[in-house]
Formats: structure tokens, C-alpha cells, sequence
């Protein structure tokens, strides 16, 4: 039975120094606050919430190590949506195209090029009628379904060749279309940032930008190599740069020390580049630079003044490969499609925006397997050395009784395989009021079975205090980043967002984006609004979650969050 009594904020977990009097965090439409006024804030919204200490005694059984692997988290293929489906008398081939041209608008380039192929009625040299079906999927997510054996489409369109290259180790792979529509990635900059760089290094290039970083001139963040096409582009640049353009060096443990002092400067790695482009337009944000695909940038109105694109790496041409032995009808099949796109619907892709300036590679696409290295290295230096505190606040109310609470439990076990034995963990959980589950520990053996033991025990009733939750986990993490300033806190909020009781958004939002703590949210069947600007006050992620993806998505959550 849990305990009831109040217990001061002051006591053990959250005893920190108040360096500046300060009211509360203030409303919408204040300046965030300076970081020490936000944690006098924070001190004081602490005293005021009501919360228990309710600390878990039971340790859980914990089960063998999966080997937190990606693929083996893979949703259905079915969670992937079918853009375009061949006609049903056709001899049809299944595309994986990435959703910059497989989604809607201007980002449906290839939807409707198929669409009119197969509205063409194309025939074979055999008489057999040509369908093409395109299934909506983001590169990286794409990969790992072919390299995992888990689905393999009739062929596979990345945004670029290093996601064929990496597949290439796992299927044979045999090119259709070396350029289906063109494409680059670039460095989108703030205009005066970009002055600024020019004049202190001379130009704006890769390689005077890694050293801006590491002096700690440039603020920057970029996407998930593992996820995101241009996050793998500007990753494999970066080695490049620090290996002075040598491929045999960019996995060596020389130039994998310095990629660790450039990643302890990069506040923010984004889940995507739309993630990406909201925290760098929010007048929360601190980075000065992001990565993101001149067809995206040509295509957001808000980055048409004060910015500029600078073009890196290898291009982004939208390759077609064909995966495994497909037959001769099926290849014909991507063949005639993709003269058929090229030759008819070259000027639509041009409207669309892909259409980037001229730009010759300045990286040589490296082999699949020293581009799986790379990611290695990434992994293994993301953090920058820094030492990982990490809290999860757990919504248990009323609403997220049934499926909701069965999909957060299978996020929270998730996520126990992608968190390293040394990084420190704690829970809150939330009703209507908060309650100190697990206090922060290093995640070993015992602090994994109390953190399996909160999972398996969540019990849904009540109303919704989420920011007392809120208040009460980033109250721990100051805890921790005052004992050791060297820690990198981080707050995961799983919940529905359905706030009822206690602490409103428009009375902390301030205090949290002072704070500069990253605050990552994942919805259940959740309304992504508040979350997304909850999660944008400090440049994190927001995502939404059902049973069928929720192990995935966490998964990728915590690769790219820590």
C-alpha cells in the first residue's frame, strides 16, 4: 500500500541551491527564464506540489539481454502505409521509397509517377501488364527490414546510396536507376551565424565547422544516423572531415576520440528533420545550425529569409536498387518505371523542389561496412563521455486504463534494453499528484529489477498531475547535475497528455526551457499538441505510440536520445 504522507522537496532528492529569487515560471508569452532564475523556479514549485515518496521495495525477475537491437523491435509491415497499389492484373513490384517522395504534396513525387504508370498500361516484352506499388517508409527504418531479413520488398528508392551500400551486406542488390530525382543535404545556417563562422574560420565548410564545434563557437544539431538519411550523410562527413578525407582512418579509434569531443557539444540529436526544423524556429531554441534536404528546406516558407543551405557529403539522387533475385519480369517492371519517371514526370519533381543547386559529392560513399562501423562509433560516442541521468515521469491516471497502460508497460520494458548498465535511472509517477517511485541509481542489476517492478505493477486511476510529475523528475536530475555538473539529464514523459490537476503548461513552460533539460515526450493515443511544444521547449522529441510500433519507436527514442 503506498504511503501518503507530503514530503518537502528539500529533503534528499531535490536539496539544490537557490542561486537567484525568482516567482513562478511565468505564462505563455514570457521570456524563458536565465538558468539560475529557472532553478530558483523550479525550487519553489517543488515546495509547493503535493507528492509522496513511494519507493518500489520489490525487485523483478529480469529476463536475458535481447542485444538491444533495432531490427528485432521492428513493427509489422502493415504499420507501413501502401501509397500506391498496383493494379491487381498487373505483374507488380513493391518499392520502398523514402517519405520525402512518398508522401503527400510536394513530398509525393514517386505517388504520383506510379500512379500514371500504372494508369498507362505498360506491357512487358512478355504481353504481361507492369504495376508498381509504393510502400511509405523513412530509409532507415526501410534498411533494417531488408538487412534483417524481416520483409523484403522487389526493390528499395533510399534517399541515398549509403542506405543501399549498408543493405548491400545482407541481400544482393542490383541497380535500376543510379538518380531517380535529385536531391543534396545540406547545412542550414543562420544567416549572422554563418557571417560570423566565415570571418572567424575563413569559410563555411564540414571541416571549419567540426572545429566550431569542438571550440564551442557553434551551437548544432543533426538527425539519427540510424533513422535518417541525412543524419547518416552528415555523420560519415564529420569522420571524413576529422579524417582529412581518408576512408581507411574515418573508423580508426584516433579519429573516433575526436568525434567524441565533437559530441559533447551537440546539445541535440533529432528523431527527424522536421523535429529538427521546429526546435530551431521555437523561440526556445539554442542552435545556431541543423542538417535537413534542400527539397525540404526550398519547401518551408519560414526558411526562405535568414537562413542559408550549404550543400555537404554525398548527393541525395534517390537511388533504385533492386533487392535480392527478383526475375526478369519484375526487374523490366523497375526498369520501364523508372524511364517512365524520369522522362515524364522530370518536371514535376523539379516543382517539387528537387531541384538543388549544383553540387559534386565532397565525400566518397564509403562501403557498407565501414559505414556500419560508423553508426558503431556513433553509438558508442553519442553521449560525448558525459555520464547519462536519466528519469522517466509515468502517467498512471484513469485515462490511460486498457490499451494505453498495456502499450506504456511495453514501452518502459523496451527501453530497459537500450539503457546502458551505467547510466543512472529514476521513475515518477502521476496521478493526481506525483509520486517518487525509484530514486536515480545506476542501472544495474538490482536498479533494473525496481525499475521491471514499477513497470509490471502500473496501476491506472485518478486525475492528471502531469507537471507536478514533471517538476518532481527534473528536481532529481538537478539533484544529479548539481553532484556531478559533468551529467547529461534527460526526462522521458510517457502518457496520454490529458493534464487535470495541479501545475498548468503556461505556468512552468519557462522554468523548463531555462533549465535547458530535454524533455522527451511519447503519447498513447495522445493529442501530440501539448506534447510538442512541451518537448520543443528544449529541443527533444515528441512521439506518439500504439501497441504495434511502441517497441520501435522507444527503441529509436532512447538510440538517438541516450
Amino acid at each position: 500500500m503506498r504511503s501518503t504522507f507530503k514530503r518537502s522537496a528539500t529533503i534528499g532528492i531535490a536539496a539544490l541551491v537557490v542561486v537567484a529569487s525568482c516567482g513562478g515560471g511565468g505564462g505563455d508569452g514570457d521570456e524563458p527564464l536565465e538558468r539560475d532564475a529557472a532553478l530558483a523556479s523550479l525550487n519553489e514549485f517543488a515546495d509547493d506540489i503535493d507528492w509522496i515518496d513511494d519507493t518500489v521495495t520489490r525487485r523483478a525477475a529480469i529476463p536475458p539481454p535481447s542485444g538491444a537491437d533495432l531490427a528485432a523491435t521492428l513493427p509489422p509491415i502493415d504499420t507501413f502505409d501502401l501509397s500506391v497499389q498496383a493494379p491487381g492484373d498487373s505483374t507488380a513490384v513493391e518499392i520502398f521509397a523514402s517519405t520525402e517522395k512518398s508522401g503527400d504534396g510536394t513530398d509525393g513525387w514517386i505517388n504520383e509517377a506510379a500512379t500514371a504508370f500504372n494508369a498507362a498500361n505498360i506491357t512487358l516484352a512478355n504481353g504481361e501488364r507492369a504495376g508498381v506499388t509504393i510502400r511509405e517508409i523513412a530509409s532507415g527504418t526501410g534498411y533494417q527490414f531488408i538487412a534483417s531479413g524481416s520483409y523484403l520488398p522487389d526493390a528499395f528508392s533510399p534517399s541515398n546510396q549509403l542506405w543501399v551500400e549498408m543493405a548491400a551486406e545482407f541481400q544482393p542488390m542490383s541497380e535500376i536507376d543510379a538518380s531517380m530525382v535529385s536531391n543534396t543535404a545540406g547545412i542550414v545556417m543562420k544567416t549572422e551565424t554563418a557571417d560570423e563562422v566565415e570571418a572567424a574560420y575563413g569559410a563555411t565548410t564540414p571541416e571549419t565547422l567540426v572545429d566550431a564545434v569542438i571550440a564551442g563557437d557553434l551551437v548544432m544539431g543533426y538527425t539519427d544516423p540510424f533513422a535518417s538519411s541525412t543524419g547518416l550523410n552528415f555523420l560519415v562527413t564529420v569522420l571524413d572531415a576529422i579524417a582529412d578525407g581518408d576512408e581507411a582512418r574515418i573508423t580508426s579509434p584516433d579519429v573516433a576520440s575526436v568525434f567524441e569531443q565533437f559530441q559533447r557539444q551537440v546539445p541535440f540529436v533529432a528523431l527527424t528533420t522536421l523535429q529538427m526544423r521546429d526546435s530551431v524556429e521555437s523561440d526556445t531554441g539554442t542552435l545556431d545550425t541543423f542538417v535537413m534536404e534542400y527539397q525540404t528546406f526550398i519547401n518551408t516558407d519560414s526558411l526562405q529569409s535568414g537562413y542559408v543551405f550549404i550543400p555537404f557529403g554525398v548527393r541525395h539522387d534517390n537511388p533504385l536498387s533492386a533487392v535480392g533475385d527478383i526475375g526478369p519480369s519484375a526487374t523490366e517492371t523497375l526498369q520501364l518505371f523508372a524511364q517512365f519517371a524520369e522522362s515524364d514526370f522530370a518536371d514535376l519533381g523539379r516543382e517539387y523542389g528537387f531541384d538543388p543547386p549544383d553540387y559534386t559529392a565532397t565525400v566518397e560513399t564509403p562501403t557498407g561496412a565501414t559505414l556500419i562501423e560508423a553508426q558503431a562509433i556513433w553509438k558508442d560516442k553519442k553521449d560525448g563521455g558525459r555520464p547519462v541521468s536519466t528519469v522517466f515521469v509515468v502517467d498512471v491516471s484513469g485515462s490511460m486504463a486498457g490499451t494505453r497502460i498495456e502499450a506504456l508497460q511495453l514501452a518502459m520494458l523496451s527501453a530497459r534494453e537500450f539503457i546502458k548498465p551505467e547510466t543512472r535511472v529514476g521513475i515518477v509517477e502521476f496521478d493526481d499528484r506525483a509520486s517518487l517511485r525509484l530514486p536515480i541509481a545506476e542501472f544495474d542489476l538490482n536498479q533494473q529489477g525496481g525499475y521491471t517492478a514499477v513497470a509490471e505493477d502500473l496501476s491506472p486511476g485518478g486525475g492528471t498531475a502531469m507537471y507536478d510529475g514533471i517538476v518532481l523528475g527534473l528536481s532529481m536530475l538537478e539533484a544529479e547535475v548539481a553532484a556531478n555538473p559533468e551529467v547529461k539529464p534527460l526526462l522521458v514523459v510517457l502518457t496520454d497528455g490529458q493534464t487535470t490537476d495541479g501545475l498548468e503548461y503556461g505556468s512552468v513552460d519557462n522554468t523548463i526551457a531555462g533549465l535547458r533539460i530535454p524533455v522527451y515526450t511519447v503519447g498513447f493515443e495522445a493529442d501530440l499538441d501539448e506534447l510538442g511544444r512541451l518537448s520543443t521547449l528544449v529541443e527533444a522529441a515528441s512521439i506518439n505510440a500504439d501497441q504495434d510500433d511502441v517497441e520501435f519507436k522507444i527503441a529509436a527514442l532512447f538510440n538517438a536520445g541516450g
